[in-house]
């Protein structure tokens, strides 16, 4: 069964802005807040998370790219791009709009596994796989990312790939030096079946 969505600001700005994003051929894919409307317990979010796969060396020109769609919401855009990897924008109302700048060959990964997302009254949107949502909420690793971890996982049931999710997090977990992230994860696959 579809879900249904009334007017949903969040939504229709993820939308506008995936077109924005197809029009300059730009790799991309919805995370985030926006993601789990999809794949978990929908919830209120404030903010849309993208990322756009620059390899390595196209930050500063992907970030003038969108800095012609919306404004930044801080003072040195460029270098914040290259040095943090992350391009931060609002919309008129001040939505916040942050872009990450994928490179390694995880999020290439990710990029190859989204898929589109058909939103009656909206348009479509291309988010990540719901396995790649558990892997990023985890390395993210707060409070409100395990609980959509969890929402994900009962929503999912046996839809999700629990292998792909663990080969893909713990090469992360490693370069984090986190490995309590791999244990609360297993903790959480075996208290929801």
């Amino acid at each position: 069964m579809a879900q249904k969505f009334g007017s949903n600001n969040i939504l229709h700005l993820a939308c506008q802005l995936g077109k924005a994003f197809e029009e300059r051929k730009l790799p991309y894919c919805w995370i985030g807040g926006v993601t789990v409307q999809r794949w978990a317990k929908p919830r209120q979010t404030t903010d849309v998370d993208a990322m756009i796969f620059t390899g390595f060396g196209q930050e500063k020109s992907i970030c003038k790219q969108l800095l012609s769609i919306y404004p930044s919401r801080v003072e040195s855009p460029l270098e914040l791009a290259i040095q943090g990897r992350i391009v931060l924008l609002a919309d008129e109302l001040g939505t916040g709009i942050d872009i990450s700048l994928g490179g390694l060959p995880y999020e290439e990964r990710v990029l190859d596994r989204s898929s589109i997302w058909e939103i009656p009254d909206h348009g479509a949107l291309k988010t990540c796989s719901a396995e790649d949502l558990v892997v990023m909420k985890a390395i993210a690793n707060r409070p409100q990312d395990w609980i959509d971890i969890e929402n994900t996982l009962i929503r999912q049931q046996t839809r999700i790939d629990r292998q792909l999710i663990l080969s893909e997090l713990e090469p992360l977990v490693e370069l984090k030096e986190e490995p309590e992230i791999l244990a609360e994860l297993q903790h959480r696959f075996s208290a929801i079946k």
